[in-house]
């Protein structure tokens, strides 16, 4: 399953808004800078459906706010 991702860096709590069936929206806490972003954007998303982060891979946009990421 491929779903689009928008990242909001540097933020206050950790959350995942789902927005529709593929879109969702991801706050993190850790900053963008060296992949941080991205591993805790992993972690959150695999909390939130309950599965390992090996079975989560950013496709496109790993230096961009907007993601996809296949499932």
């Amino acid at each position: 399953m491929k779903i689009f991702v928008k990242v909001k860096p540097k933020a206050k709590e950790e959350k995942v808004e789902k927005i529709d069936d593929i879109n969702f929206k991801v706050s993190v806490k850790q900053p963008p800078e060296k992949g941080r972003a991205n591993r805790a954007v992993m972690r959150v998303l695999a909390d939130y459906f309950n599965i390992g982060q090996s079975n989560i891979q950013i496709i496109s946009g790993s230096t961009s706010k907007l993601k996809i990421i296949e499932i």
